[in-house]
């Protein structure tokens, strides 16, 4: 897969970058879990998700925030790997400029920044939330979400608990205009580790929906 860099708001951000080959397809761009707990691109969730989405027939991106990897900069409390998470999809945009759906998936912190990503990107036409850490991370932002998405998390995650997500899914549930799918992933801890029992099932939830979704007109 190649390498790319590209600009970002405080320095160069690494990124990898796997196209389609027809112009139109549609964009995805991967967000990695909190820098400061070792999360980066190469997260096992996330680069799943990465291929999950290019076998859908999607040209992705997923990129190390500021200061992970080769990326420049320093760690900046979500606020600059907001900015970090706009320029990667500006970047993808400008390279891809026929594509009519774009789509923001996240992991854990990567979650927490594509949901606020979501809000500031009309653009943005479906989300893909996994294992959103609603106890760590404000998201009373999300009033109103503008699209619809789905959150997956495990029934046995104690890193973000699944009391907390379905609290925020309840919140969400309440808005006009947009269906949130929540999905649970029996036993599943935060990363989840087993591959056969928690990650492949957990990704063919996300191949389901969003392969679904595609084919519809609505937001």
């Amino acid at each position: 897969m190649p390498e790319v860099i590209f600009a970002g708001p405080d320095g160069r951000l690494e990124g990898r970058y796997h196209p389609q080959p027809n112009r139109d397809a549609p964009l995805a761009i991967v967000l990695h879990p909190h820098p400061q707990f070792g999360g980066t691109m190469n997260n096992k969730v996330v680069y799943n998700l990465h291929y999950a989405f290019h076998e859908m027939g999607f040209s992705v991106l997923r990129f190390n925030f500021r200061g992970v990897g080769r990326s420049q900069g320093e760690y900046d409390q979500g606020v600059g790997e907001l900015s970090d998470a706009a320029a990667a999809l500006d970047y993808l945009q400008s390279i891809n400029s026929n594509t009519r759906h774009c789509w923001v998936a996240g992991f854990s912190f990567g979650a927490w920044i594509g949901m606020q990503l979501l809000m500031r990107r009309p653009d943005i036409s479906g989300f893909v939330s996994v294992a959103p850490p609603a106890n760590l991370y404000d998201f009373s932002f999300l009033a109103p979400c503008p699209a619809s998405g789905l959150i997956i998390n495990g029934t046995a995650d104690r890193v973000a608990p699944p009391k907390d997500v379905a609290g925020l899914v309840g919140k969400l549930h309440e808005q006009k205009g947009i269906t949130i799918t929540h999905t649970e992933i029996e036993g599943s801890d935060h990363f989840f580790r087993d591959e056969e029992a928690h990650m492949n099932p957990m990704l063919d939830h996300v191949k389901t929906y969003v392969s679904r979704r595609l084919t519809e007109t609505t937001r």
